[in-house]
């Protein structure tokens, strides 16, 4: 039996949108070709040590929606998520029940908003804990918040390595509570 989505609505404590953005300069592939190798193997992208994706419905090596994943993560909070949308730029996850959050996460690679030669990654999260005892430790003590943080930092690292080119900077994060811009650092 499939497991139910868990949009951010159903969840609790504050609601999150974050942004994690890296710009890459004069990748060797286009974006629709780094994003083909992204969406062939997420695995390879993500740090196994801190969140460990096994595909469990849908074709190895590709993407489509209603493809599953379980993730072992560092700590108490394995997950599920399905993909619910997917082009040759972008593909979309929300989480399934039992997801330590509550919302869906979104990799797209876009045009760099300043230069010709350079290509913009970024992981786009909206989401809420799953429930009090999750946002307590995610949001009050930081311990799913570093590991998530970590997590998507090297995600975006893999995949300027994988570009070919340079980074013009380090993963810019930005936090956004309830509409109001909490945090943004590289």
């Amino acid at each position: 039996m499939a497991k139910s989505e868990q949009p951010a609505d159903t969840g609790s404590g504050p609601f999150l949108e974050r942004r994690y953005r890296l710009d890459i300069i004069r990748p060797r592939h286009t974006a629709a070709e780094l994003m083909q190798q992204i969406q062939c193997d997420v695995a390879h992208f993500s740090p196994d040590l801190l969140a460990d994706f096994e595909k469990t419905a849908g074709e190895q090596h590709s993407l489509a929606v209603g493809d599953e994943f379980k993730i072992k993560i560092l700590g108490p909070w394995n997950g599920e998520v399905r993909v619910t949308d997917i082009s040759p730029t972008a593909f979309e996850f929300i989480t399934l029940d039992g997801h330590p959050e509550a919302g869906r996460i979104r990799f797209s690679l876009l045009p760099h908003p300043d230069r010709a030669d350079a290509i913009r990654f970024e992981i786009h999260s909206w989401a809420r804990s799953r429930d009090g005892l999750v946002a307590l430790m995610y949001d009050k003590l930081g311990a799913g918040k570093r590991v998530q943080e970590q997590t998507w930092r090297i995600f975006c690292e893999r995949v300027a390595e994988a570009s070919g080119g340079a980074t013009l900077s380090e993963v810019q994060i930005d936090t956004i509570e309830n509409g109001a811009v909490v945090s943004a650092h590289g």
